[in-house]
């Protein structure tokens, strides 16, 4: 039986792409309650061959589902979150709010499945934005054949990770550039059309930005404390999808070769082992909409000992954050955390 879920956050563009996920794999409409802020109440959103109307989440009684996905910012999800988890509702969070929470399991299902089943400290589970599943979900194969000590990665990420109104903001910016209309910067800091920006978040005072800290740590987290992780994150002036260019330093030697091979049985990858020049690789755009994480140019690094260099790139909306919300629930299900009775 499916479970019964709600989305929180279900007028935004990461809730609406979990309500297509949802409707694709097959979770009935009357299972499902889209949720948002009062002032969005009564937004209707597609949902398969259905139309969700969305409801009042200070109005609803979280009891009658038994798994609440928070598409939010943060600051909804840290108001939200502990008292919905209070009423039994399981909690799959999107944001930032409980990652590095000790009592709460940071989830990319093809790579950590089995840390779910520390939801039950807080019943909480949190999920990774869309930069660091595909990165580990790259490194997670890797990992275990060789052992990988040291990353080196540097993201090329889309305007999407910003929200509606920067994929907006840079739609105005590149159409104005055409009529010597001079850009007027508001969710960014620089004018983003034609421009890359070499800094995403705050910066601390070491000198790198919270999100360079975070794929740090969720990496860290995720797979192995151990590892050594470095970013440079770069806002692109793309829609949708992030590329990362990675440098991986392993304990033990793995040729080029042998990491191809591993990486092409690894779940959730996509790999393009190809060397012809138009064919061998995947963009950004040719990303958009689909499931994998694409691993292209996977090659030796001859200037450090057992190194790897490659270029991966997916849809930063589906095939981060969304789908691994939506991948928890089916976990959760496969699991029997959902058996328990619902009031009528």
């Amino acid at each position: 039986m499916a479970p019964k879920v709600a989305v929180l956050g279900a007028t935004g563009m990461t809730g609406r792409e979990i309500l297509n996920i949802m409707a694709e794999r097959g979770i009935p409409a009357a299972n499902v309650t889209a949720l948002a802020s009062r002032k969005m109440m009564g937004t209707e959103i597609s949902y398969g061959d259905s139309t969700l109307k969305a409801k009042d989440v200070d109005g609803f009684d979280f009891t009658k589902v038994h798994v609440c996905i928070m598409a939010t910012g943060d600051a909804p999800a840290r108001k939200y979150g502990a008292a919905i988890s209070a009423t039994g509702c399981v909690v799959i969070d999107t944001s930032r709010a409980f990652r590095m929470d000790p009592q709460v399991p940071l989830v990319v299902p093809e790579v950590n499945a089995d840390a779910i089943e520390g939801y039950t400290k807080r019943n909480i589970v949190s999920v990774p934005d869309g930069q660091t599943a595909q990165l580990v979900r790259t490194l997670k194969p890797l990992h275990d054949a060789a052992g990988v000590e040291r990353v080196v990665v540097a993201t090329y990420q889309s305007v999407s990770g910003e929200g509606q109104r920067a994929i907006d903001e840079l739609w105005v910016q590149t159409k104005g550039m055409y009529v010597n209309q001079a850009p007027d910067p508001k969710e960014f800091p620089r004018q983003i059309a034609f421009n890359v920006i070499p800094s995403i978040d705050d910066v601390m005072d070491d000198g790198f930005t919270e999100e360079e800290w975070r794929i740090a740590a969720e990496t860290r987290k995720i797979i192995d404390n151990d590892i050594q992780v470095v970013a440079t994150c770069v806002r692109v002036p793309t829609f949708v999808s992030v590329g990362e260019a990675v440098h991986i330093e392993l304990a033990q030697p793995l040729p080029a070769s042998e990491a191809r091979t591993i990486l092409r049985e690894a779940p959730g990858i996509l790999l393009i082992d190809r060397r012809e020049e138009e064919d061998g690789y995947e963009t950004p755009i040719g990303a958009v909409g689909e499931w994998a994480t694409y691993v292209c140019r996977v090659r030796d690094d001859p200037t450090v000992a057992n190194g790897l260099a490659m270029w991966i790139v997916a849809d930063d909306i589906r095939n981060g954050a969304a789908m691994l919300a939506v991948q928890c629930v089916e976990q959760l299900q496969n699991r029997g955390a959902f058996s328990k009775a619902l009031p009528a």
